[in-house]
């Protein structure tokens, strides 16, 4: 019998105008569940591309163990990944102050959860337009729910880079609740390299306009490669998209 719901998904991660890459971004399928990730490892603690990629390949790991769906399931996944982080922080001097954001996305096939800390962003889609967003961890974020700055000032706001909570320091958010899938949804995990360069509304055109998550994808780089110049931030995104029964592909 096949899934309600099957996926497609595609992810890019580009240095972008830096030599070091401290992005990492990938997948897992599973027949119980699926589970996606993306971190983006921050630049000036020494070991960015190691945490981002300790924090990813933790979370796979244990699901890939018991491919488990739900909250508490979740927020032990960003727990373990924060555990394990604290220990190679431990065991090696030199990655002591490595640091990383964390974004994870589950599905059962029928419904969906995610969690987050830092500012590396989860969209959800549903009907080509934007129906929720995570909160950045930032004191640019912090000042957006004081009424201090507008949303759209989060972006190029002198305090956006600034994270009052990475993994490891402060709690994660999780989704308490699965929300139950839609045909056509469609997930977007991101970095904040690429959703700085990548408005809202632009990820939702290029979404009306794209048959599957690569060329959605294409269509974003597209934007973002015409704004950034120079010494600009590593860029990370993951583009998923649900279809019911036997049209998706996994």
């Amino acid at each position: 019998m096949s899934a309600p719901f099957l996926f497609q998904t595609d992810m890019m991660c580009e240095a972008g105008g830096r030599t070091v890459n401290e992005d990492y971004c990938n997948f897992l399928l599973r027949k119980e569940a699926v589970c996606w990730v993306l971190a983006d490892g921050l630049g000036g603690h020494g070991g960015g591309e190691v945490a981002s990629q300790i924090a990813s390949d933790t979370v796979l790991s244990l699901f890939a163990e018991a491919s488990e769906f739900g909250a508490d399931p979740l927020r032990a996944y960003m727990d373990k990944a924060a555990a394990g982080l604290a220990a190679h922080q431990a065991s090696d001097p030199r990655l002591a102050r490595m640091a990383t954001t964390l974004v994870v996305l589950l599905s059962d096939y029928r419904s969906a959860l995610w969690a987050h800390i830092g500012d590396s962003r989860l969209y959800h889609f549903r009907d080509g337009a934007v129906i929720h967003q995570t909160k950045d961890h930032s004191v640019a974020q912090a000042l957006c729910d004081r009424g201090e700055i507008a949303p759209g000032e989060i972006r190029h706001h002198a305090d956006r880079s600034s994270l009052r909570r990475s993994l490891g320091k402060g709690e994660p958010a999780v989704l308490p609740l699965p929300v139950a899938l839609r045909s056509g949804d469609a997930f977007l995990l991101a970095s904040d390299g690429f959703w700085e360069y990548v408005t809202e509304t632009e990820m939702e055109v290029e979404l009306s306009k794209a048959a599957g998550p690569a060329g959605w994808l294409q269509g974003m780089r597209s934007r973002l490669k015409r704004k950034a110049s120079g010494d600009f931030d590593n860029y990370s995104a993951v583009a998923v998209m649900a279809m019911a029964g036997e049209e998706g592909q996994s």
